[in-house]
């Protein structure tokens, strides 16, 4: 064979076999594709969608059912805008009532025989609080019962005289002179009388050296410093009664809030302790300022019957100073601090939603709502704590 005719043969097989790997090495990534694919399809189940994962719930939510709600005793309201009072606040206390407070002094000096009342003990007008033996009491007494025999010593003279000048045996100067000493002894034994009542409170010559002590009016024993056989004197207040059906709340005020503050003015008292509130009126503003507070004092009566309002707790008064339109208001008790903030749960179509609000001026058990909240909403108003205990459940799961 001639040797070009065997170099072109060569040349073409190598050509062949070339061209079928480079078809050979394109249809094999499509052959590893639609592998892939099949694999993929079986891994996934039929009718799955990727794209439609649900999405975890908003910071603050709270799913609830109606039934949830009305189990938790959950109540709504639905904020609006109101009229609300501006008012200046102030720190007070609870006092007694000085004009139905009573320090009970002995008359005179002697020795406790007996005590008839405990401390803390309800009295009423008139009621035995203590038996006192007095010296200077039984000399009071002694002196009363001779006026009184002087007295009807005279009165006997007296008659005799004056039926001795009827018969005209005697001279009229003798019945004169009968009737002066009458009147003289009559005078000295009023005089002793006005002297023993004022040391026992009785007019009566009986009972030897003892007096009484007796309540002044109804009342509360808040003091006691009586003990049986002390000696007391009248220089010792032995007992203090206070009538606490009626008490002061009192405050200091300010020279710049004076003006603010005047007789007659509404005023709320307020005991977080208590969770109580109450409404009263100024009665009164002190005209001078206290040397070590630069404040003056202002008072406000409050009736006090189931006795809850005591001595010594601290309140918090809130002087009403103007009224003016509130865009939007809740109750305060749809009012709840979470991280800090103030917040109210908005009612949602599925539970609640906690909104952080920013507060101004509150009246009446209304709060106004500044920033954060529309009118016209549901909120939750007793029962929201439930749902600040249940957010702060959810957060504390949400951080583990």
């Amino acid at each position: 064979m001639d040797k070009k005719i065997f170099l072109a043969i060569a040349l073409t097989l190598m050509a062949g076999v070339g061209l079928g790997s480079l078809l050979m090495g394109k249809a094999q990534p499509s052959a590893t594709n639609e592998q892939a694919q099949a694999d993929q399809g079986a891994a996934e189940p039929a009718g799955a969608d990727t794209h439609d994962e649900e999405e975890p719930e908003g910071e603050g939510h709270l799913a609830l059912s109606d039934e949830q709600i009305k189990a938790a005793g959950i109540q709504l309201a639905e904020t609006r805008a109101q009229a609300i009072g501006l008012a200046l606040p102030f720190p007070g206390e609870i006092r007694f009532d000085e004009d139905r407070t009573a320090h009970v002094v002995p008359r005179a000096t002697g020795v406790v025989e007996q005590v008839l009342v405990n401390l803390g003990q309800s009295v009423k007008k008139g009621q035995l609080l203590a038996v006192i033996a007095s010296q200077q009491v039984s000399e009071q007494r002694s002196e009363q019962a001779a006026a009184q025999r002087r007295v009807e010593l005279a009165r006997t003279t007296y008659e005799r005289e004056r039926q001795l000048w009827q018969d005209r045996i005697s001279a009229e100067q003798d019945v004169l002179l009968a009737r002066q000493a009458l009147q003289e002894a009559e005078i000295a034994l009023n005089n002793a009388r006005q002297k023993i009542s004022a040391l026992s409170g009785s007019t009566t010559a009986q009972g030897g050296n003892r007096y009484e002590l007796r309540a002044p009016f109804d009342g509360v024993v808040v003091e006691k410093h009586l003990t049986l056989g002390e000696v007391v004197n009248d220089t010792t207040s032995v007992l203090t009664l206070s009538d606490l059906s009626r008490v002061w709340v009192t405050f200091g005020v300010s020279p710049k809030d004076l003006n603010s503050v005047l007789v007659g003015k509404s005023v709320t008292v307020n005991a977080p302790e208590l969770k109580a509130e109450v409404t009263g009126t100024v009665s009164y503003v002190g005209s001078l300022l206290g040397e070590q507070t630069r404040t003056a004092t202002v008072r406000v009566t409050l009736e006090n019957p189931q006795g809850a309002w005591r001595p010594g707790l601290f309140v918090n008064v809130r002087v009403s100073t103007d009224t003016r339109q509130a865009r939007v208001a809740v109750p305060e008790a749809a009012i709840q601090t979470v991280e800090e903030q103030p917040t109210v749960f908005v009612r949602t179509d599925d539970g609640f939603k906690a909104q952080p609000v920013v507060l101004g001026s509150r009246a009446a058990g209304q709060v106004e709502i500044t920033q954060g909240l529309e009118a016209g909403v549901l909120v939750a108003t007793t029962g929201s704590f439930v749902l600040k205990s249940e957010l702060g459940k959810a957060s504390a799961e949400h951080a583990h």
